[in-house]
C-alpha cells in the first residue's frame, strides 16, 4: 500500500502523480490534511481516500494512514510518497528489494548517495538538510546521509511498532528514534528527486527547521 499525504496540492499535479503510482502495481491511499478545498480523487477499488477535517500536518497525515494500514490484515509493506510530483515511482522497486529480501525493516530514499542526485538539491537546502543529518544523529544515535525524505517503506514489523506523535515535519526526526527505540533495522538506497518551482514552493522553507528543531527539544523533554 502507497500511502499520499495530501494538503492544498495542484490538481493536476496530484492527477499525474496518482497516475503514475497506478503503475506500481499496489493501493494507493490518499490522505486529504485538511485541503481546502478539499481534494477530488476518483476513488476505486485500488484507490482509498481518507480526509481530516482541518490540518494537521504531515507526520498526522502518515499516522493516519498507517494506523488504518495496521487494520488491514493483508497490507504487508507501506510506502510513504509525497504527492507533490518530487519523487519518482521507478524507485520504488529500489525501497522494496531490501525489505523482500529481509535485509531491513524500513527503508529510507536518500538524495545523498550519488552526486548527481546531490547536486540537484538547491544549496541552501542542501546544507540545512546536512545539518538536520548530524542533528538526527545526536538525537536518535542514527547516522544517515540524508535527514529528512518523504520516501519511504516499511514492513508491517516496522509500521506496526512506530506510532507518530509529532503531527508535522518533526515526525520524521521523531521516526528515526522510534527506528532506533524498536531497534528496527534499516537501510538506505539512492533515490533522485525533481525540484520545479512548485515543489520548492510547497517544500519547507530553511527557516522551518528551527521550528522542527523547537518541537522535537519539547518532545524530549517532555516525553
Amino acid at each position: 500500500m502507497i500511502i499520499v499525504p495530501v494538503y492544498n496540492e495542484e490538481p493536476a499535479i496530484l492527477r499525474r502523480t496518482l497516475k503514475a503510482l497506478r503503475g506500481a502495481g499496489a493501493r494507493i491511499l490518499v490522505v486529504d490534511d485538511g485541503s481546502h478545498p478539499a481534494v477530488e480523487v476518483a476513488v476505486s477499488p485500488d484507490v482509498i481516500l481518507l480526509r481530516h477535517s482541518v490540518n494537521l500536518g504531515q507526520g498526522a497525515a502518515l499516522e493516519t494512514g498507517m494506523a488504518f494500514a495496521r487494520k488491514d490484515q493483508f497490507v504487508d509493506i507501506l510506502v510513504h510518497f509525497d504527492a507533490d510530483g518530487q519523487h519518482f515511482p521507478s524507485d520504488i522497486a529500489n525501497l522494496l528489494a531490501p525489505l523482500f529480501k529481509g535485509e531491513a525493516d524500513i527503508v529510507f530514499g536518500s538524495r545523498f548517495m550519488r552526486q548527481a542526485d546531490r547536486l540537484r538539491i538547491p544549496p541552501m537546502r542542501r546544507l540545512i538538510l546536512q545539518l538536520g543529518r548530524i542533528f538526527n544523529r545526536v538525537v536518535t544515535s542514527i547516522q544517515m546521509t540524508d535527514a529528512h525524505i518523504g520516501l519511504r517503506a516499511l514492513n508491517r514489523r516496522a509500521f506496526e511498532r512506530i506510532s507518530l506523535r509529532e503531527n508535522r515535519m518533526a515526525y520524521a526526526t521523531e521516526l528515526l528514534w522510534q527506528v532506533h527505540k524498536h531497534e528496527l533495522r534499516w537501510h538506505e538506497v539512492p533515490v533522485a528527486v525533481v525540484y520545479t518551482p512548485y515543489s520548492r514552493a510547497k517544500g519547507q522553507s530553511s527557516w522551518n527547521a528551527f521550528t522542527i528543531v523547537g518541537d522535537i527539544f519539547l518532545r524530549i523533554i517532555y516525553r
